[in-house]
């Protein structure tokens, strides 16, 4: 009672991923990122005056402390541009809550080894839930808010996150009824985030496709100094070497063939084929990094404008690249 809500949870999250944009292999790690942030919220609350107060520990302290540690791991995912839809936000989020739950309940369970099952009712269907929950919440809009490029409105989330896992541990009404208020909803909230992502998946899809194809038509067409991603690299040419200049031409080209190539993955998968990647685009991205080091930094914030580097296209070629 303890354990399997969670990990059953989790695993119907990964079930209801339609594009399976997250893989078995990355959410066992997460979920071993989220034992590790209770871990040290375990050794952290050693570390505090044994005259504090309990109720102020579990009410106030704990809340901050352990939300704080499981977004640590939620960011860390976001800048190496592991999570890019709110659908694998809501699943990495879910996973370190869970990773996070199963430590704790372990813990509860040497110190307290005698708990009746309601106890255990309530730690695992409302305790290890709100864990999860309060974490895909702080994911949820922590991507929200990369969308909109409003990036000190991630703390909201974190703020969100921790007032619910304070409102939780208060008990206002009885720890029952707090279970019951934490197994339904989430499971309601979730599938909205899941359906309204699904949709947007699928426009993001469509149009990204349809840009990609047009910017490698002008490429292959000879036309492109014709477009205003012509015009654009004719204004820059100057800052660069000759040869820098044809590096940045073929990263163009490069990232958006994969960018194709990656876009083309997510629509097999969402109709139930495997695409594994293979050696001809595994290729590509070896000559992509090469080219990386070529054009260096100066170049790449060039070249910004026209490949659309927000966190979701990079997650798409990190996707592939895997």
């Amino acid at each position: 009672m303890g354990l399997a809500p969670v990990a059953i949870f989790l695993a119907a999250l990964l079930f209801l991923d339609s594009y399976k944009l997250v893989r078995l292999p990355a959410v066992m790690a997460v979920v071993a990122a989220g034992m590790a942030a209770a871990g040290a919220a375990f050794f952290a609350t050693g570390l505090l005056p044994a005259s504090l107060d309990f109720a102020i520990v579990t009410r106030y302290v704990a809340p901050v402390m352990e939300e704080s540690l499981k977004a640590l791991v939620i960011v860390a995912l976001v800048r190496m541009h592991r999570i890019g839809f709110l659908i694998d936000a809501a699943i990495f989020g879910f996973a370190v809550g869970t990773g996070f739950a199963i430590v704790e309940n372990l813990q509860y369970l040497r110190l307290v080894p005698d708990a009746g099952l309601g106890t255990w009712l309530v730690r695992g269907l409302g305790t290890a839930l709100m864990h999860g929950g309060t974490t895909a919440a702080f994911a949820l809009i922590a991507v929200a808010q990369l969308e909109r490029k409003a990036y000190r409105g991630i703390a909201a989330g974190l703020l969100l996150a921790v007032a619910i896992h304070s409102v939780y541990n208060h008990f206002f009404l009885s720890p029952f009824f707090s279970t019951a208020g934490i197994a339904i909803a989430l499971p309601l909230i979730l599938n909205a985030v899941f359906a309204h992502s699904d949709t947007a998946v699928g426009d993001w899809l469509g149009k990204g496709f349809d840009a990609d194809a047009a910017m490698l038509d002008l490429i292959h067409s000879g036309n492109l100094s014709d477009s205003p991603a012509g015009r654009y690299l004719h204004d820059i040419k100057e800052r660069f070497d000759g040869p820098v200049v044809a590096d940045l031409l073929c990263y163009l080209r490069l990232y958006t063939e994969l960018a194709m190539r990656a876009k083309g993955v997510l629509m097999m998968r969402e109709g139930g084929f495997d695409a594994p990647v293979d050696e001809a685009t595994r290729e590509k991205f070896t000559e992509l990094r090469y080219l990386e080091k070529s054009i260096g930094r100066t170049g790449l914030a060039a070249l910004k404008p026209m490949l659309h580097m927000s966190h979701k296209e990079l997650w798409q070629l990190y996707m592939i690249g895997k």
